[in-house]
């Protein structure tokens, strides 16, 4: 987050590469802004699914369409899903989103088949700031340092559903007053 630019390349090259209908985005850019003039600040926030530990969306699909798989991740059989939506009102994220064309609940899956041949996730790859990380979460605490968070007050309480997340944050994004900018 402390390098991000809000350029939006990330949810752009997540698009193509699902091929994502119009108003569907399993990765969102959001920006923020804390404080007022002249201390004004604004920081993003690159999401999209978490791959919690205790994920809403697996405990609420009664298909059995959220599950995790061998390497933790929280991945959808979009073959079970009946698009009964339970897995996006669980989700305090909002990564599940509905395909309206497919009548099914589609979200982040990591890349899996990406990662599966050793590359990255797409969205990684694409961001220009560099950003993006997709790595096992003691190998980032070791490479970034212990000042990485879990938590900031524009995102839900961690307890929530113990996300696979870690922030290294811009100081402004820990102030508790905060507005979500639509841009």
């Amino acid at each position: 987050m402390n390098m991000c630019i809000g350029c939006r390349t990330c949810q752009v090259a997540c698009k193509e590469k699902n091929d994502l209908d119009v108003g569907v985005n399993f990765r969102r850019v959001r920006t923020f802004e804390t404080g007022t003039y002249p201390d004004a600040r604004g920081y993003h926030i690159s999401g999209s699914c978490n791959h919690c530990r205790d994920a809403l969306c697996v405990k609420n699909c009664p298909a059995a369409a959220m599950y995790y798989a061998d390497d933790k991740t929280v991945q959808l059989d979009s073959t079970k899903c009946t698009g009964c939506r339970h897995c996006i009102t669980a989700c305090p994220y909002g990564a599940p989103q509905f395909i309206e064309e497919k009548g099914v609940s589609g979200k982040c899956d990591s890349c899996k088949t990406l990662r599966d041949r050793g590359e990255n996730p797409r969205c990684a790859d694409a961001c220009i700031m560099r950003c993006l990380e997709f790595s096992g979460l003691d190998e980032l605490i070791n490479k970034h340092g212990p000042d990485l968070t879990r938590e900031l007050p524009a995102l839900p309480p961690e307890s929530i559903t113990k996300p696979a997340l870690l922030i290294n944050p811009k100081p402004c994004a820990l102030a508790p007053a905060f507005r979500d900018l639509l841009i």
